[in-house]
């Protein structure tokens, strides 16, 4: 009985000395970082006006989540897709805001379900060097291109392993003009961001699209494990906001009024 009554205040003691840390990291994560792949339009950009900033979609629908939650977030641009994940695998910032899930991608992040948008990957090719495409299999013995770190969800991820030959780059400009100089035959990358990018690039006349697309994917925030405001409490608030929103209209609203947000911006530049 003397045991435990020496035991209570050691643990009161211990306790009333943590509470002051919980409610400081409490008020530390009311402002989170979160990034993305920056060549992403019209999910994910750099900021013309602010190039250190990303907007798009993804940017405006976390914002949305946050503000609902109480919560600031900044989504920062910190370097290609490649850096944007090991920047938020080490800890360093927060969100991912658009990410496939994998189980690789696990290992390192907590995925919010459900996801929020829905997104088409597909084989781009040469104006008229097009070749027969029905499924996956069709893409074997030709050379493709691919982002460093990208995916196009688990199971086309798997089968690209065991049989494609696929070489991956930085970013996706750079494949696409490998694509164009011949030295691939097709480029894996998602539809939208693909037209995108070939309009920006002036090659959207020399570019064709290979259907059926080879996935569709759900697009998560995806938080670090490293971060010090991933928390319980945190995930589970943004798996309802997530979720509520991811049931209306508005994610679907956003991906429209950023394409048309990216194509003034690119028809102004042109100017």
């Amino acid at each position: 009985m003397s045991e435990r009554r020496l035991a209570l205040p050691a643990l009161l003691t211990l306790a009333l000395a943590w509470l002051p840390k919980a409610a400081l990291a409490a008020d530390d994560c009311r402002q989170l970082s979160a990034t993305g792949n920056p060549e992403y339009p019209p999910y994910l950009w750099r900021d013309p006006q602010n190039p250190q900033q990303l907007i798009g979609a993804n940017a405006d629908l976390l914002q949305h989540v946050a503000k609902a939650l109480g919560l600031a977030v900044n989504v920062l641009y910190v370097g290609p897709w490649s850096r944007a994940q090991e920047e938020v695998n080490t800890g360093r910032i927060d969100l991912l805001a658009g990410y496939f899930r994998t189980n690789a991608r696990a290992l390192a992040t907590d995925f919010i379900s459900p996801p929020f948008l829905y997104t088409s990957s597909v084989a781009w090719v040469r104006k008229g060097e097009g070749f027969t495409y029905h499924d996956w299999s069709d893409l074997k013995g030709r050379r493709g291109g691919t982002l460093v770190n990208n995916s196009h969800g688990q199971a086309f991820d798997d089968y690209a392993r065991a049989q494609l030959n696929l070489e991956a780059v930085p970013s996706a400009s750079q494949a696409f003009q490998k694509l164009l100089l011949g030295r691939s035959d097709y480029v894996l990358f998602e539809r939208y961001p693909g037209l995108a990018l070939a309009r920006t690039l002036d090659k959207d006349q020399a570019l064709d699209i290979l259907d059926p697309p080879i996935s569709s994917e759900g697009l998560y925030l995806a938080l670090s494990r490293k971060s010090a405001c991933n928390v319980p409490a945190l995930r589970e608030q943004l798996a309802r906001k997530v979720a509520e929103l991811a049931a209306g209209p508005l994610p679907a609203q956003l991906v429209e009024q950023n394409l048309r947000r990216w194509q003034r911006q690119q028809a102004e530049s042109a100017r």
